[in-house]
């Protein structure tokens, strides 16, 4: 049976084993209407032109995981930023792990999705937020939509800053043969509110996996959001990502992507400005090899004036692996005095490694400042000779230049632990020790 029979197939039983409220229901009905129309995307589809799904689908993928698995504490450790004290939402094949979990509703909420879509004393928050944001059309999205129950609940009221960062951690095990999981994941930020979010999806072993996450973020007047995606899994994993964002007025919203591992990871990316003085910010940088696919797609949609947003992506590709760039920044009429700026720089150490970039402007108001830019090439030679000049190995001096080469991105971590850890990553990608000053 081909996946999506499979998964329209379950859809009545998944529906069985939980509950949930009529509307809740016709909106799961609705989703996954539009997913059995649409079916999963294809090289047809201009948005999806450079990336096939045809291989990954291949695998018979469980949709359901068919026995309850544990991990200790010990076997992840390393994965979590353990310098330092965390909120943690922890998920073992799409199924929450309480023992490795650090939850909290003192003062702030940092629970479960399938607590707040089922409890009625969050109903008037859910009806509020979820699935309103979303591209209905999508179908990917719809798909999640569909079988949404389980994710991270994140809300931070009015006035409210979030003690300790929050990790949220998605583990596969490989207890089955391959295994698709649909993460939901709800982040509302109130007025004056700040919050930082580490979002990891990792793989334990070499069984292929299919992530086919969403995240809603609303950020209201005055919120601070860093949100930081950490994306260095096996490559056997698959991970689509479709992350929607919606700001008030004044408020910052910032998503750092880092794309170091996995076979294919398409990451979605919609902001949405719903007021004056809002600043957006998009950052990403993947280090890729083998035959590694990753895929950016971008929309900030100004529909106010005097916003800004800031797009920074930078790629290094080596081996045969693909990368695509597909950014779009969409002006209204009435958002006047915006200013938007997108560039994507990128470096080829392979004469087969492949990146396609599209940078994009739809501009209908006449009062802004906007500009976009890709640039593609390879190591500046002059400045590896010189390098070399100086007693400084060409080995090191290569991963110099491309540390230097994302030092902008890097910058823009705020959380210092994190900040390390990502450069830690960054040089055993760059096939380096951290013997020498990064």
């Amino acid at each position: 049976m081909e996946l999506k029979e499979k998964l329209i197939s379950s859809f009545m039983a998944f529906e069985e084993r939980i509950d949930v409220h009529a509307e809740l229901h016709d909106v799961r009905t609705a989703a996954l209407k539009n997913f059995e129309n649409k079916g999963f995307p294809t090289k047809k589809e201009e948005a999806w032109k450079y990336t096939s799904l045809n291989a990954i689908l291949k695998n018979d993928f469980t949709v359901f995981p068919k026995q309850e698995n544990t991990v200790q504490y010990s076997d992840v450790k390393k994965y979590f930023l353990h310098e330092i004290d965390s909120y943690k939402v922890v998920f073992i094949d799409g199924v929450f792990s309480s023992h490795l979990s650090a939850t909290t509703h003192e003062g702030i909420d940092v629970c479960l999705l399938s607590s707040a879509l089922n409890k009625p004393k969050y109903k008037t928050i859910i009806d509020a937020y979820f699935n309103q944001i979303t591209n209905k059309e999508e179908s990917l999205t719809s798909l999640n939509t569909a079988f949404a129950n389980e994710g991270a609940y994140i809300n931070i009221p009015k006035s409210k800053v979030a003690d300790r960062p929050i990790e949220i951690m998605y583990f596969s095990t490989g207890n089955e043969a391959a295994l698709m999981v649909q993460p939901r994941n709800l982040v509302i930020v109130g007025e004056n509110a700040n919050v930082q979010i580490i979002e990891r999806h990792q793989s334990l072993n070499e069984n292929p996996v299919l992530t086919n996450s969403v995240t809603e973020i609303f950020a209201q007047k005055r919120a601070v959001v860093d949100f930081y995606k950490i994306q260095n899994d096996t490559l056997t994993a698959n991970l689509i990502d479709n992350t929607y964002v919606s700001q008030q007025e004044e408020s910052s919203v910032a998503v750092n992507t880092f794309s170091f591992g996995g076979n294919l990871t398409r990451n979605n990316l919609n902001f949405f400005h719903a007021g004056e003085r809002i600043v957006s910010y998009l950052n990403g940088i993947t280090i890729i090899g083998d035959k590694q696919h990753v895929d950016h797609y971008t929309l900030v949609q100004h529909a106010t004036p005097n916003c800004e947003s800031h797009q920074d992506y930078k790629g290094i590709f080596s081996d045969r692996s693909t990368g695509v760039f597909n950014g779009k920044i969409f002006v209204e009429r009435e958002a006047q005095k915006t200013n938007a700026f997108q560039k994507s720089n990128n470096i080829l150490l392979s004469d087969k490694a492949t990146i396609n970039a599209k940078p994009q402007l739809e501009i209908f108001a006449d009062d802004v400042k906007c500009s976009h830019g890709c640039t593609i090439g390879q190591l500046d030679e002059t400045a590896m000779f010189y390098m070399q000049q100086r007693g400084i190995p060409q080995k090191e001096a290569k991963a110099l230049l491309m540390y230097a080469f994302s030092n902008a991105v890097i910058e823009s971590i705020k959380i210092p632990e994190l900040k390390q850890r990502i450069t830690k990553i960054i040089a055993t990608k760059l096939g380096v020790k951290m013997g020498f000053d990064l």
